[in-house]
């Protein structure tokens, strides 16, 4: 086996075994375009490690910059991601760019995270989701540049997700991403966040954030009829997983401190077949 054929089956392991929502989606693509979703997710998920592992440096966070703009040129370090993903840059002509703010992102996570106000959170948003859904709508394949804006709303929707789902966990790390302006605002305090004091303060502001997240979805839906045809079933997969996880939120009242909100194997499969035949 090569080592193009090795890095491939490399990317492909780790996106089975760790994208657990992202993966499904991948299954409704060609195996070229699954193959370079998956080199990309593996970089992603490389890029996370690297700012959430124990013992993580901004020394560890450089060298792998470095060794990004290697590999954009053609040159690779021993990492296994690399050839593939190359090939994927490459093969669907992905800015470069792109990378570059998503490790400026993660690497911003190395330190507690604070944010003022809204604006302070969708650029950190927009740094480590939305330069996604701009990447990957690259192996959708697209014709207009109409298709940029939403892809970035649409990343922005997915990380607003995340965070709500993710508050006790990030608060025990150090980490609030709710803006400092809206904990203010109803009166919910950092300490409320790291105890799970889920008062009706906190479920108000919880409401608050879930119809931001919300709108953001409404707003990027048109992008699924921007991308190419035969990718549009695996993009609605990809909103509607995101999308019914913040509607578990919801109809779990917003508890997510009591166990982590998901959703089944079987309701994901389910979402697939839908929009196969939508």
């Amino acid at each position: 086996m090569d080592a193009l054929a090795q890095s491939k089956t490399y990317c492909r392991k780790v996106a089975r075994s760790r994208a657990k929502n992202f993966y499904y989606s991948f299954l409704l693509l060609s195996g070229e375009q699954r193959d370079a979703m998956c080199a990309i997710y593996a970089f992603m998920r490389y890029c996370d490690d690297l700012s959430d592992e124990p013992g993580a440096t901004r020394a560890a966070i450089e060298q792998w910059r470095a060794d990004l703009d290697e590999a954009l040129a053609g040159r690779f370090s021993g990492h296994p991601v690399w050839p593939a993903f190359h090939d994927a840059v490459r093969e669907y002509g992905i800015p470069g760019e792109y990378f570059h703010q998503m490790i400026e992102g993660v690497a911003s996570d190395l330190e507690p995270r604070r944010f003022a106000t809204f604006e302070d959170l969708y650029r950190y948003c927009y740094q480590v989701a939305s330069v996604v859904g701009l990447t990957i709508i690259h192996i959708f394949g697209f014709d207009s540049d109409a298709a940029l804006p939403l892809a970035e709303k649409c990343g922005i929707a997915f990380q607003l997700t995340n965070i709500l789902r993710d508050i006790r966990e990030d608060a025990g790390l150090g980490r609030v991403y709710l803006p400092q302006e809206d904990l203010a605002r109803f009166g919910v305090t950092e300490a409320d966040l790291s105890k799970g004091a889920r008062s009706e303060a906190f479920i108000q502001m919880m409401r608050f954030e879930g119809a931001r997240a919300r709108a953001y979805y409404e707003e990027s839906r048109p992008l699924i009829g921007l991308v190419q045809p035969r990718s549009r079933s695996s993009l609605r997969a990809l909103i509607e997983i995101y999308s019914q996880l913040l509607d578990r939120i919801a109809r779990k009242d917003y508890d997510v401190f009591s166990e982590r909100v998901r959703l089944s194997a079987l309701k994901k499969s389910w979402i697939l077949v839908k929009a196969l035949v939508e």
